[in-house]
């Protein structure tokens, strides 16, 4: 599904980032893996009525119903069919745990804190600031690094919250 990947020397003699890395619109992101409980394959997504526009709907996961939000839609990227490459990232926000719809995801990685820079211009009127920790410089690729809690509002956390099942397993007919 995805590769490990560990910067050369694997000392852990600096601090770093262990981040999950993934793709959206041609552009690679990364979350704290300690956000992250589990990447899984695209399944039946149930849509929603009068829900925001990147709720992209619900799944079922092992009993547990989980809302899934496209996060193509809400960065304000143009929304790709799903596919084989596909994935969701269950995620924990603010005690609230939901899946990233995301194009594909790459890799788990090590990312030195000194490889980490504040979002240059560019980045930050593409993308709202506010959602944003910083970019990291891996080799030659960047890394779009994204603050969850920032990407959906306390509101709408709070929101999505009553739409999944509590810790309580729900029953399936």
């Amino acid at each position: 599904m995805f590769e490990e990947t560990l910067d050369e020397g694997s000392g852990f003699s600096e601090e770093s980032l262990r981040l999950v890395t993934f793709e959206l619109s041609g552009e690679e992101f990364g979350v704290d893996i300690m956000q992250v409980s589990e990447v899984i394959p695209v399944p039946r997504i149930t849509r929603i009525p009068q829900t925001p526009e990147c709720v992209k709907g619900l799944i079922n996961l092992r009993g547990k119903i989980l809302v899934v939000i496209d996060l193509n839609k809400r960065l304000d990227f143009r929304s790709k069919e799903t596919d084989s490459l596909s994935r969701i990232i269950i995620v924990e926000v603010k005690d609230t745990i939901l899946g990233m719809l995301v194009n594909s995801v790459k890799e788990v990685m090590n990312l030195p804190l000194s490889s980490i820079q504040p979002p240059p211009e560019m980045i930050k009127s593409k993308i709202n600031a506010e959602y944003l920790v910083g970019v990291g410089k891996v080799g030659n690729r960047l890394l779009i690094l994204l603050n969850l809690a920032r990407v959906l509002g306390e509101e709408e956390i709070e929101e999505l919250s009553g739409l999944s099942s509590p810790d309580e397993d729900v029953s399936t007919e």
